[in-house]
């Protein structure tokens, strides 16, 4: 591995940091409102590279204001990235000052990029015979790389000489440019050439040298060995002028004029009085009791190593972490080591595990080994279908696993894992009944906080840990000649595996005394998502019957329209165009229908976004057209053509994955297929459900709650008038337009009732009166009128909301009725629009968040039903606030009722939950 000389010149890409801070930390505020997580981040970043590498010279550069010269070459370059966040720019200005007040040179080059600066002072400080450092995470900074210039990728936290760039790109620095001119850089929206990847463009530098060389001899490519290679030439040469128009985007340039020459990047001392002021004023109490204690920015005793560089983290996760060593991993290759390990299970009474596998879907997936860990840093791993192995050289599968199941389905022994339903869904496949679900990792971080990042291991280890796990492809490859774990060499599969059963435990005990802390998460965590683990593998496993006759009709019938529709558009342009094509859409709407302009894509180019269309679409016939044309297209892509082909071989049936950590409120999310989006209002949505159908000698019961969220917002609001409205089972819309317009409930029209239920659902989301004028299709005024004497009539509703927005700006998140945090990211921004979106989200939240848990406890009680009465009915699919159910047939009427109890019964309100059951052949009929 590549050795960092003693005192590097270092250069630090700011603007690569300012970015990478601000997506990595959670919204930090200070007590006046004013965002303060990006500065945090960068300084953290800066202080440890300083105190690892003592350097004398040190360089932050930062992106000036204004277009480049790259802007000049190519006007759409980075033109598809959105406008910098009011809430980072804000603080670009304050971390410039304490930069400056850290005693290190800070420069920003109009003009010209950081790159080209940092490429700039780089190759003249090694042409001085100065060794440099690059701390940034930018591919495009590879092409710098040398014996004198070295780079620290800040993402990964790995070192990148000559090399480390060969292995981690398949050519060597000086071919990089080459590289990203070839296959493009979709971060900066260099183009590259249509059709050439990352091994394509591999293949050809490795086989013909770089962009000049190749082009003049591109009667050669089709003769090197990768796919394409017979029609690549032709493709090269048609996309000449935009390869080498990459190529000059992607060059950093490296004679940039600069007052400041690299050897006079000297670090000064801090200035311990404007960092105090500025400490003061942004609230790093840490930072500022360690300036005040003469600590700032202390180095280590030259005796002890210095730390290694890591990435910043949440100021929840200060405390010093122990670094994770493998020493003590095993592998298990005898039964008596096998034994030794439950006996060591049995004794800790909990302990971490995961499975490994040749696939992710658990109906088929073969089990390859298991990993298990009781302590931190000790941890093992048990191969069993390895395909390489000689069968002496690993225990047998069946033995194995008959060894495991007592413990694996003992109740009184806690597994901790991540994702456990996964886990669960590979060991039912070899008859093993998982029990004893304690902890789920993946939940635990979910609980604590929905929004702080992503849930998967990887991205837990960086957030709480400060440790990079070793990803699958590292071991394994990418893209088409990915190995499955089957074919991975025995110690780098003991490594990866132990890895993931360590981290997990490490992980656990990191995140539940935080949620011990909370007595409320602790009860959403115990009662809600864990139990709900095993119901949701249960669902999934069961799978749904598809009749794939009728969706083939509705195909054909589908293609048809389209065919129409496009014909009707051509029509309505007066010309052909590419319905789907964003730019030929543009150009017709804008350029020669002269539609207005509502709003722009970040890039500038008018937008044809969804809601826009919608809003064209009241005085226009096109963007009504094509509205209705992207619909069709979709529901036949997503699920008229494909539901057929995931019907599983085996099962005869499709089976989607529910997503327990993805959304901030607690709803449940599925993909593979996604039943949450199949539209229920129309009658092309109503089709598909059709062919959700139940076996001969079944029916088809759903079970929905019946405006679950308003008889939420009820309990929540407290309203005399809309709880008696309930209580007495009232229509709620014809009773709120009543109330609303002054009359009797027999003298309300359909037209009142209309706009009453436009005003129920749209303070459930927070709409305003101009949204509900667009919705009701009246004037502003009227509108407001309408929303005035709701709150007349039911004051206690807007007491709800004004509360619910102090609290909110307060605590910075919202509870539902469980007791389920939902953080707001932006409650404190300072663009009013954005801060007014928040505001809304944050008075639903509770209500969408409490009507997602009380459908999961719903869940778990029929589930409980289901496995101890074992019943003749299958519970088959979670929809929003709808469960569907396979019944047979003689047992409709009973499961009926039961079903319908349990859901009701499930929760308590101070209004009474309401579940409308029907029952069918399909799923539309019972819908």
């Amino acid at each position: 591995m590549v050795q960092i000389a003693e005192n590097p010149i270092i250069l630090v890409d700011g603007s690569s940091y300012l970015y990478r801070a601000y997506h990595a930390f959670p919204p930090l505020t200070n007590r006046a409102g004013e965002p303060t997580g990006a500065m945090y981040g960068v300084l953290n970043m800066l202080k440890s590279l300083l105190v690892q590498y003592r350097p004398s010279h040190v360089a932050v550069v930062f992106d000036a204001k204004g277009k480049t010269f790259r802007d000049e070459l190519f006007e759409h370059y980075k033109s598809h990235r959105p406008p910098m966040p009011d809430d980072l720019r804000s603080q670009i200005a304050p971390l410039h000052d304490m930069v400056k007040a850290m005693g290190l040179p800070l420069l920003a080059v109009s003009g010209v990029e950081a790159d080209d600066v940092i490429g700039t002072l780089a190759l003249a400080a090694a042409r001085g015979g100065r060794d440099v450092l690059i701390s940034t995470g930018d591919k495009d900074m590879a092409q710098l790389v040398s014996p004198k210039i070295t780079l620290i990728n800040t993402m990964s936290n790995t070192i990148l000489g000559p090399e480390e760039v060969q292995l981690k790109f398949g050519v060597p620095p000086e071919l990089i440019i080459d590289y990203l001119a070839l296959m493009g850089d979709s971060s900066d929206n260099i183009p590259g050439v249509p059709g050439v990847g990352e091994k394509t463009a591999q293949a050809l530098l490795q086989g013909l040298g770089g962009l000049e060389s190749l082009y003049q001899q591109l009667d050669s490519v089709s003769s090197l060995s990768f796919r394409g290679a017979k029609t690549m030439a032709a493709k090269l040469e048609q996309h000449r002028e935009v390869a080498f128009l990459s190529y000059q985007l992607a060059t950093i340039k490296t004679d940039v004029p600069l007052d400041l020459p690299y050897d006079r990047l000297t670090v000064e001392e801090p200035e311990a009085e404007a960092l105090m002021l500025l400490f003061q004023r942004y609230e790093f109490k840490r930072w500022l009791s360690d300036l005040e204690a003469g600590k700032w920015l202390q180095r280590k005793s030259a005796v002890a190593p210095s730390p290694p560089f890591t990435a910043p983290r949440p100021a929840a996760a200060e405390e010093p972490t122990e670094a994770l060593s493998k020493d003590g991993y095993v592998i298990i290759d005898t039964m008596a080591t096998l034994e030794m390990w439950i006996g060591a299970i049995r004794h800790a009474g909990v302990f971490a595990f995961d499975t490994e596998t040749d696939g992710l879907d658990t109906l088929t997936a073969n089990l390859i080994g298991l990993c298990f860990a009781v302590k931190p840093g000790e941890a093992a791993y048990l191969p069993v279908g390895h395909d390489y192995l000689d069968a002496p050289d690993q225990l047998d599968r069946a033995t194995v696993l008959a060894a495991l199941k007592p413990v694996m389905e003992d109740p009184t022994i806690g597994k901790i894992g991540q994702n456990l339903k996964f886990d669960r869904g590979v060991l039912k496949r070899y008859d093993i009944e998982l029990a004893g679900i304690a902890f789920d990792t993946m939940l635990e971080s979910y609980v604590l906080d929905s929004v702080a990042g992503r849930h998967d291991m990887d991205s837990l280890a960086e957030r709480f840990l400060q440790h990079t796990t070793v990803s699958f492809e590292e071991i394994a490859g990418k893209g088409r000649n990915q190995l499955t774990f089957n074919q991975i060499a025995m110690e780098q599969a003991a490594s990866y595996a132990a890895e993931d059963a360590d981290v997990t435990l490490r992980l656990h005990q990191k995140l539940w005394p935080r949620i011990e802390q909370a007595p409320e998460l602790r009860r959403v965590f115990e009662e809600i998502e864990m139990p709900l683990v095993p119901v949701l593998s249960r669902i999934e496993r069961t799978g749904v019957l598809i009749d794939e006759s009728i969706l083939a009709a509705h195909s054909v019938e589908l293609a048809k329209r389209l065919e129409e529709l496009e014909g009707e558009a051509h029509q309505l342009a007066e010309e052909p165009f590419n319905l789907s094509s964003t730019k030929q859409l543009q150009e017709i709407l804008y350029d020669k229908q002269k539609l207005p302009v509502l709003k722009k894509t970040p890039g500038g180019a008018p937008s044809t976004n969804e809601e826009v269309l919608a809003e064209l679409a009241l005085d226009y016939p096109l963007p009504k057209l094509i509205l209705e044309y992207r619909g069709l297209a979709k529901l036949k892509s997503t699920y008229t053509d494909k539901l057929p082909q995931m019907i599983n071989p085996l099962s005869k049936r499709v089976h989607t994955s529910y997503h327990q950590a993805v959304t901030a409120t607690g709803r449940l999310s599925s993909s593979d297929p996604n039943l949450q989006n199949i539209p229920v209002r129309n009658d092309e949505g109503r089709r598909i459900r059709q062919a959700f159908i139940a076996p001969p000698d079944a029916l088809i019961v759903a079970a929905d709650y019946s405006q679950i969220e308003l008889r939420i917002m009820a309990h929540l609001a407290r309203d005399p008038g809309l709880l008696n409205a309930f209580a007495a089972g009232k229509d709620i819309h014809r009773a709120t337009a009543a109330e609303v317009f002054g009359m009797s409930l027999e003298k309300v029209t359909q037209d009142q009732r209309r706009s009453a239920k436009a005003i129920n659902f749209g303070l459930i989301y927070g709409m305003s009166a101009f949204g509900l004028a667009r919705q009701l299709s009246v004037p502003r005024s009227e509108a407001q009128k309408y929303m005035n004497l709701y709150f007349e009539r039911y004051p206690g509703v807007l007491e709800y909301m004004e509360r619910t927005r102090r609290q909110a700006s307060d605590r910075g998140y919202v509870e539902t009725l469980d007791g389920r945090r939902l953080y707001l990211l932006d409650i404190h921004s300072r663009n009013g629009m954005r801060k007014k979106g928040v505001e809304r989200a944050a008075i639903n939240a509770p209500m969408q968040g409490t009507s997602a848990d009380i459908i999961k406890r719903a869940m778990i009680a029929i589930d409980g039903w289901l496995q101890q009465e074992a019943p003749p009915v299958r519970m088959i699919m979670q929809v929003h606030d709808e469960l569907v159910f396979e019944v047979q047939r003689d047992a409709v009427e009973s499961a009926k009722a039961r079903i319908k109890a349990l859901m009701e019964g499930c929760f308590k309100l101070d209004v009474p939950l309401q579940v409308d059951v029907g029952v069918g052949e399909n799923w539309d009929q019972a819908h």
